[in-house]
């Protein structure tokens, strides 16, 4: 018997949207180097190998977005606690969109989420870094 869903990825993204701050790549671009404000990469480590990544970005896959963020978890991330806004962005602004509404509903803030992606960043002229992953020993 097949599955009935009744929230789909298109509904759940519409009402993260309504419910978080959209920052355009352009004005992300302006923002970076900002002490105040942290980039988060929640894109999968080979995206980033492929396309690149925003320089000095903080990457945290989608997957552990909420054990990095709660500080009584194991897996709890010190940047996450540090008193600064926090702009997460994928490759084409679905899955921050869903990450930005996952960290404020757990109480970080402020969050917003970069519309459009890393696509709309590079499509802004955005610097992009070569990233490669640590060679194992």
């Amino acid at each position: 018997m097949p599955q009935t869903i009744h929230r789909g990825i298109k509904a759940l993204i519409d009402e993260a949207n309504a419910e978080i701050e959209t920052i355009s790549a352009v004005d992300t671009i302006k923002l970076i180097g900002k002490d105040d404000v942290v980039i988060v990469d929640i894109r999968d480590p080979r995206e980033i190998e492929r396309d690149g990544k925003i320089p000095g970005a903080f990457s945290c896959t989608r997957g552990m977005l909420e054990f990095w963020i709660d500080p009584n978890s194991p897996y709890a991330k010190p940047i996450f606690q540090e008193d600064k806004k926090f702009i997460f962005h994928c490759a084409g602004g679905m899955r921050s969109a869903l990450a930005a509404k996952t960290a404020q509903d757990m109480g970080l803030k402020p969050v917003a989420h970069m519309g459009g992606g890393f696509a709309a960043w590079r499509d802004a002229g955005g610097p992009i870094e070569k990233w490669e992953p640590k060679k194992k020993s």
